[in-house]
Order: structure tokens, then C-alpha cells, then sequence
């Protein structure tokens, strides 16, 4: 492996001294004139796990796309199976046995689940597609993963994180190589997380080198045999995971001192006065919707943070909709500032002061072929626009403050927001929704997918605005960020409330106990009606 100038390289871990996979030497990539990738090599053993950590933007996505076929290098060599290899398409790397899952999913949501796994490499018979063998082939398939859903239901209907479980599993079933896993769990919740790390293992066993990029550092070091850290596009340290420690990996990360990050205080809302005295900006009361939603209520109060809890299925992302006018409801009332709202539209919502940030960026947020400063201006295009005509100069201004204000690290506001990292598009659509200068921010996984440096800055800005009255609805994965990020915490299970939860009381246990005693209980009564 070539070692750049300057960077740190530890002794990696081969499989028995045997040669790599997969090597790459030296990539380079410019984007207009912007340094995307810098003279980066890292080599991939069969039978081992490779670690891919750094900062949004740091080039993990450039280096996996560059090994894959979707970009062409400037510099450099990818060698495969001892050959000196380039890929014309994604199509020709999975074709030679390189497979990878993105962290969005890239599938098509009107197909069945079982075309998806097939996707691109449909059987057939008698010259037609052979939907029987699709459908029984698929069903092993996931069933071999735990994964238990009808084949034959569009993959649309399904929740992201099954999607992203139907994505592994289709990579896996292609008997592949090399095997690249771009945040594969940022849409699992924890018994999911599981069973992709035992997949990991099992790629493992079977003699497959498995890339693993991942913002969650418990799980790399859980994972993961060997740990390549970029920043900036540069190479700055790999080595086994053995070789460092948590700290020492954030700090190579960030490039600079672990104790800047005060890590005990990157989502802790304390320090405030307390809200309870102040009358409700947002009262939602009795929201339901037949199989979705049951008598859900969430009151919001100025300056207050109320994370929603609860597992994936529970509610947490339809209650959000449904407060935002994208979902309708069959009854239930919402008031802002005390003023009822009828018309069940995201536009009368936002006209009414409610901003909602999506879960998924890519689906329901960015317009990734638009600029950044299109991206942001949207949502300010009514108040910038006279007589059919843009103010310019207006939308520069409020353009240039949120890049800077958000640390939106971009060659400039022209620049394509599909060309961006996870964590600065996150911050786009953040910027957008603050143009609104809302009065209710409903934020559902504002930090999905988004790097630890990147994470502490968009908390941050959360607890800045709370701070400045802004009332606050949170719904995280990691329920660590709910827990240090909210003043209450509403918990739900199957679209039903199951209590609420304030200051001290909010803990992890303290939520996972509710929940798992509205398991227990719901078990208890099947069991007795089955008895009767």
C-alpha cells in the first residue's frame, strides 16, 4: 500500500498473508476544479472487515463510487482479483463480483419486494419472467437474513428499514466478492442492527472482504478487523481496530483534539429555563387514523424539545405527517398558538408556521439536480418574488448567511446538492425549512446518516433555536438523541401512545420498559382470548 506524506499508517491486517482482493493506489478525483480525492490507497483482504470512517465530505462516498464504476478517476489504479481493473458502470463492477448498498436505498418502491431482489437479473422461462421462482428464491433469500415479508407487496409499502434489509440481502445473493456497505443500518432499529452484523459475519466466514462505512464508531469496532480514516480527501490513518480506541479515532476524524468535542454535552438541552408555565405553540390532540394512528397527542410548548420514542412501525414519522398536513387523519385536532387548523395541506401548515423536515433527504427533501442556493431559496421564493420577478441579490444574501451560519461545506452556493455529502445536504434542507422562520420544527432523524462532526453541529443548532423559543418535535433511531435531546418524551408502540415522560424520568430504560410492558401486556391478553 502506498502511504501519503504526513499520514499515519498502522500494521494492517491481512488473512493469512494472503494477497488482497481488492487494492487501490493513489486515487485522485477533482470536481470542478475542487479536490474530491487525494492520492488515497488502501488494499482489502478476503475474509476481513474494512472500516471506511470520516467526516461527510471527508471522500468515502467519492472513493466507493470511484471503485465502482459511477465516477472515472483522475489518478491512480483499482487492481481486482490481480488485474488492473476499470469500471465502465456500477452494472460492470456487480457483473465481476462487487457489490455494493448504498445508505439510501436505491431500489424501485412500485415493484414487488421479490423483483427488487431480482432486480437486473430477472430468471425467466418460456421467454417470460418466471415470477414463481422470483418469488420462492427471494422468500429463502431474506428468510436467511430473519427477514420475514410477503415477496409479493411493493417494496414501497414497506417501511425503510425493511427496504434496507431487502437491499443487503439482494447484495448478498449475488455470491459476490467484494462486498460494500455505505451506513447500512442508519434506518434499522437495534434487533435489525443485529442481524446485519451477523450477516457481516457470515460474508465474513464465506471468505468475502467487506468494505463498512459507518458513522456509528460502536459498531466498527464491533465489526470490523481493519479502520481506514479520511478527512478531506486525504489519507490519514489505517489500521487495525485494535490499534485505537474511540477518542483517538474521532480525533483523527476531526483533526484535531478529542477534548474540543465535549462529547458529554453534544445533544444535552439542559441549562434552560423551564417551559412548563408557557401556554402551548402546538397542541395536537386525539390525532387517528384507522391502522396508522390512535389517539395520539403531542403538546408543544415555546423553547420546548418533545422527542417522540419508540421503535420502527411505532408511529413516530406518521404522527410528524400528520401534524404537517401530509397525512390526513380521520379525526383529531391540532392548534398553533391556540388557533385551530382545518385544512389538512402542508402548505397551509407552513403557512401557519409548521416546517417539517423529512426522514428520507433523498425521496421527500432535496432536489438533488438543483443548485444549493435553488435548494434553499424555495422556500423564501414567495417573499423574494414580485411581479413574477426573483430578487437575486435578496436570495444571495439569505443564501450566503445559512451556508455560513450552517457550515455547509460546498465549493459554492451553485454547486449541484446531489453532489453533496449526506450530512450537508441534511443541512440544506435544514436551511430551507429556517427561511420559513417557522414557529413549530418537526425534525424526523435530522441527523440520519450524518458524521459525528456533523452531528454535533445540527444538535447544536437544535438546542440554539429551542434556546430562542422555537418549539420542537424530535424523532431519532438512536435513542440516546432523544433521551439527552428532549425536555419530554411522548413514546408510542403500533401507532398508539403509551405515556409520556419528563426531565428526569426520561431514560433509555425508562422507555424500553414502556414499551416492552405494552408487549408483555398486549401477549398476555391474546393468550387469555385465545384461552376464552
Amino acid at each position: 500500500m502506498t502511504q501519503m506524506p504526513g499520514t499515519t499508517v498502522g500494521d494492517v491486517v491481512s488473512t493469512a498473508g494472503r494477497p488482497p482482493v481488492l487494492s487501490v493506489d493513489g486515487l485522485g478525483k477533482r470536481f470542478a476544479g475542487v479536490i474530491a480525492l487525494d492520492d488515497v490507497s488502501l488494499d482489502l483482504s478476503p475474509g476481513s472487515v474494512h472500516a471506511l470512517v470520516g467526516e461527510n465530505g471527508a471522500g468515502k462516498s467519492t472513493l466507493i463510487k470511484l471503485i465502482t464504476g459511477v465516477y472515472q478517476a483522475d489518478s491512480g489504479t483499482v487492481t481486482y482479483q490481480d488485474a488492473e481493473t476499470t469500471f465502465s458502470s456500477p452494472r460492470a463492477a456487480q457483473q465481476a463480483g462487487i457489490a455494493t448498498i448504498y445508505q439510501e436505498v436505491h431500489l424501485a418502491p412500485q415493484l414487488s419486494v421479490a423483483r427488487n431482489f431480482f432486480l437486473g437479473r430477472e430468471p425467466t422461462r418460456f421467454g417470460s419472467l418466471d415470477l414463481r421462482r422470483m418469488n420462492r428464491e427471494a422468500q429463502e433469500g431474506l428468510e436467511r437474513l430473519g427477514i420475514f415479508a410477503d415477496v409479493r407487496r411493493p417494496l414501497g409499502e414497506l417501511g425503510l428499514g425493511i427496504q434496507q434489509m431487502v437491499a443487503i440481502a439482494r447484495a448478498v445473493s449475488t455470491e459476490a466478492r467484494v462486498v460494500i456497505m455505505d451506513e447500512p443500518t442508519s434506518s434499522l432499529e437495534p434487533r435489525e442492527v443485529q442481524r446485519l452484523l451477523s450477516v457481516v459475519t457470515l460474508l465474513k466466514e464465506a471468505d468475502v472482504a467487506v468494505v463498512y462505512v459507518s458513522h456509528k464508531l460502536d459498531e466498527v469496532f464491533r465489526a470490523c478487523d481493519t479502520i481506514t480514516v479520511l478527512r478531506d480527501g486525504r489519507l490519514v490513518w489505517t489500521g487495525p481496530t485494535s490499534a485505537t480506541n474511540r477518542r483517538e479515532l474521532i480525533s483523527r476524524m476531526l483533526g484535531r483534539d478529542v477534548a474540543e468535542l465535549d462529547e458529554g454535552k453534544l445533544t444535552r438541552l439542559s441549562g434552560r429555563p423551564p417551559v412548563t408555565d408557557a401556554e402551548p405553540v402546538l397542541r395536537a390532540t386525539n390525532l387517528s387514523r384507522r391502522l396508522v394512528l390512535d389517539d395520539v397527542s403531542v403538546v408543544v410548548r415555546p423553547g420546548e424539545v418533545v422527542g417522540l420514542a419508540g421503535l420502527l412501525g411505532s408511529g413516530r414519522s406518521e404522527t410528524a405527517k400528520a401534524v404537517f398536513g401530509a397525512m390526513p387523519l380521520d379525526s383529531g385536532d391540532i392548534e398553533v398558538d391556540g388557533e385551530p387548523l382545518r385544512r389538512q395541506t402542508p402548505a397551509s401548515r407552513i403557512r401557519k408556521g409548521i416546517a417539517y423536515l423529512p426522514e428520507d433527504r433523498k425521496a421527500e427533501g432535496i432536489i438533488p439536480e438543483l443548485s444549493i442556493r435553488d435548494n434553499i431559496g424555495l422556500a423564501a421564493l414567495p417573499q423574494l418574488t414580485r411581479s413574477g420577478l426573483v430578487n437575486r441579490v435578496k436570495l444571495e444574501d439569505i443564501v450566503k448567511v445559512f451556508i455560513d451560519r450552517l457550515h455547509i461545506k460546498a465549493y459554492g452556493p451553485g454547486q449541484r446538492v446531489g453532489q453533496l455529502s449526506g450530512g450537508n445536504q441534511q443541512k440544506v434542507l435544514l436551511a430551507r425549512l429556517l427561511c420559513l422562520n417557522p414557529r413549530v420544527l418537526l425534525l424526523d432523524e435530522p441527523t440520519r446518516g450524518i458524521d459525528v462532526g456533523a452531528k454535533a453541529e445540527v444538535q447544536g443548532l437544535i438546542a440554539e433555536l429551542a434556546e430562542k423559543g422555537m418549539a420542537v418535535v424530535l424523532i431519532s433511531s438512536e435513542l440516546e438523541e432523544v433521551v439527552e435531546g428532549s425536555d419530554t418524551v411522548v413514546v408510542l408502540r403500533d401507532g398508539a401512545q403509551l405515556g409520556s415522560l419528563f426531565g428526569d424520568e426520561i431514560t433509555e430504560d425508562s422507555i424500553m420498559d414502556m414499551i416492552a410492558d405494552a408487549a408483555a401486556e398486549q401477549t398476555a391478553t391474546a393468550v387469555a382470548e385465545d384461552v376464552f
